[in-house]
């Protein structure tokens, strides 16, 4: 079995798919997971590159010392991985802890990463006491104490009711690890705390969350995103475990990510994205993310600086007029796809019936009625009138 021996001679298991001149890419996973974790991403990818997944110390195959796991252990035993496989530089994905553990990298060894994706996690996992409730439950009653509750933060209900097979296969890994490896994980993340260092990162990064995570909800994602100025944050369907539960999605998302090689981080492009956000909303843009590829990144990067990051963010008109505009000349083009997306936004941020009515009936004017035809029946199927 492939191990990497550490400074404190604590041995890491590992396992390393695919090319190897290929970009590589490190999986880290989550407390009381293991490498298996990420069986859905290898096998979408270690076809395009080089895919290392290990399990953290204290978990699976490899050791578990004794005593608490300091963050910067955890970051040191992926940058030994790295040495040992002869990576320079390499993508890096953890989820919660392994995410943790990716905060770290950024922090400290952003030099050795292209890119960073950081998945259902936090710079603090709060409150302390907490931790040392289930540190209790551990040391009384073994780790079939906590699985029920750390199984039903991991899944939704409706993905327990529609894949136990996959539960119980995360049941077994969490059930059968040494209980040492959990405490001395555990006790690390009581205490642990990266926000100050946040605004250090300057590794193009993917924040993902889940949508129904109780651990490390959205609003987590959300503030590392305003912390780090090259990140962007995409929300999945699913609790904690994002990447098990819809891995086609987290899959496309992080593949998108990572081909492109890096995402920009100039001042247009992330103001753009921001600006795209706000107009358009989180679950078009996040969709869009997930669909970039390395064929059209390009494209996808023009409209963000083009589009949002240089017109839309224009001083010159209003919001409302703006809005319309684009309304009057999608219907005017017979562009009813922009159309459809560009009125679906305008009435979620409030404009009203009846300045679109306005808009409509101006277009009928210079562009012609049976555009304006299409363009009421269009509008009138989102105004259910």
């Amino acid at each position: 079995m492939p191990y990497v021996t550490q400074s404190d001679d604590c041995r890491i298991f590992y396992r390393s798919e695919g090319p190897t001149d290929a970009p590589a890419i490190i999986f880290s996973n989550s407390l009381g997971c293991d490498h298996l974790m990420w069986q859905a991403q290898a096998d979408a990818l270690k076809h395009r590159f080089r895919v290392v997944r290990y399990d953290q110390r204290g978990h699976g195959a490899s050791d578990v010392p004794d005593g608490m796991y300091p963050l910067e252990r955890l970051g040191a035993d992926v940058i030994g991985i790295a040495d040992h496989l002869g990576l320079d530089e390499f993508h890096f994905c953890g989820l919660s802890m392994g995410g943790l553990t990716g905060q770290w990298l950024g922090i400290n060894a952003g030099s050795r990463l292209t890119t960073l994706t950081l998945a259902d996690t936090s710079p603090h996992f709060r409150p302390p006491e907490m931790w040392d409730q289930r540190m209790d439950m551990i040391r009384q009653g073994g780790m079939s104490a906590i699985s029920d509750m750390v199984l039903g933060r991991f899944f939704t209900e409706s993905f327990h009711e529609s894949d136990p097979g996959t539960v119980s296969d995360f049941r077994s890994v969490l059930e059968q690890m040494d209980p040492k490896g959990y405490l001395g994980c555990s006790a690390m993340l009581r205490e642990a705390d990266t926000f100050d260092g946040l605004k250090e990162i300057t590794t193009p990064t993917l924040i993902i969350s889940g949508r129904h995570d109780q651990s490390t909800p959205p609003e987590r994602g959300e503030m590392m995103a305003a912390e780090i100025s090259c990140a962007v944050h995409v929300v999945l369907d699913a609790a904690h475990v994002s990447n098990a539960e819809r891995p086609n999605d987290f899959t496309r998302t992080l593949a998108g990510f990572v081909s492109a090689d890096t995402l920009p981080s100039d001042h247009r492009f992330t103001s753009g994205m921001k600006r795209r956000r706000a107009a358009l909303g989180d679950d078009y843009v996040d969709a869009s993310i997930r669909n970039r590829t390395e064929f059209n990144a390009e494209f996808q990067d023009m409209i963000t600086r083009g589009a949002w990051g240089e017109i839309w963010t224009r001083p010159g008109l209003d919001e409302t007029t703006r809005r319309m505009l684009v309304l009057a000349i999608c219907a005017a083009l017979s562009r009813w796809e922009e159309f459809d997306l560009h009125l679906a936004a305008a009435l979620r941020a409030g404009v009203s019936q009846e300045t679109i009515r306005e808009v409509l009936m101006q277009t009928a004017i210079y562009a012609g009625v049976p555009a304006a035809n299409t363009a009421f029946a269009r509008a009138g199927k989102q105004l259910k009138t």
